[in-house]
């Protein structure tokens, strides 16, 4: 009788997503979203920070 199709051992891609892994590491080039998204400032102003705190206060349930 022989093996059925299915009846294979099973090969894990891990080797191939390893060094896709290391070639993309290694090429140095970054999307250009990504770069974008680096490039955007995380500076954030005094309006949107109280607007996060007040936002907050009422979450927790403390009015005013």
């Amino acid at each position: 009788m022989t093996r059925h199709l299915s009846d294979k051992p099973r090969t894990t891609a891990a080797g191939r997503l390893r060094h896709f892994l290391q070639h993309e590491r290694e090429s140095g080039d970054i999307h250009p979203a990504i770069a974008a998204l680096h490039a955007r400032s995380t500076k954030t102003t005094p309006e949107a920070d109280r607007r996060v705190a007040e936002y907050t206060r009422i979450e927790r349930g403390h009015r005013a």
